[in-house]
């Protein structure tokens, strides 16, 4: 397994998807992997600190392993099978490891959380080029309200991304 940061997130236009780009910590191979909208906005918000009144479900998630006296020790991301990933949650609990299957965008959003590393395997690594674009309209403190953002208005300005916010990806 090899150590991960999330690096990107941005919008797919040719599938109108999300997608979330794990990079090699102090390395280059990248892992992108295709998200949902929810997922996507736990991701954004938790990376930029902002904050909701009420808990999302990945703020449930990061309480319950707290509040029952558990800790997040490391996300593994662990395969592909037809098109889907595969990833895991290691829980530490009096003195037991507990693995926990769970999706990657949903185990991301919880390791962010809870500031545990991400992990991924080799073979799901690749040396995708990203060819840094010249001009972006990515703002992160755009992000960033003077009064908390509502669902419609992160929802608004994620599908306003485009790809070259992030770079271009050559696979």
């Amino acid at each position: 397994m090899i150590e991960v940061v999330v690096s990107r997130l941005g919008l797919d236009s040719s599938t109108q998807s999300y997608v979330v780009i794990l990079q090699e910590k102090d390395g280059q191979r990248l892992l992108p992997i295709w998200i949902g909208q929810p997922e996507a906005e736990s991701i954004v918000m938790q990376m930029h600190n902002i904050k909701r009144v009420r808990p999302l479900t990945h703020d449930l998630c990061k309480s319950l392993i707290v509040g029952l006296g558990g800790a997040l020790q490391k996300v593994h991301i662990t395969r592909v099978e037809k098109n889907t990933y595969y990833a895991e949650l290691h829980i530490a609990r009096n003195g037991d490891v507990v693995q926990v299957d769970a999706r990657p965008s949903d185990s991301i959003a919880i390791a962010l959380r809870l500031s545990a590393p991400i992990f991924a395997s080799e073979t799901l690594l690749s040396d995708v080029q990203v060819e840094e674009s010249t001009e972006s309209s990515f703002d992160p403190e755009a992000l960033r309200p003077s009064s908390e953002l509502n669902a419609e208005q992160l929802k608004e300005y994620l599908e306003r991304l485009r790809p070259e916010d992030f770079g271009k990806f050559n696979l």
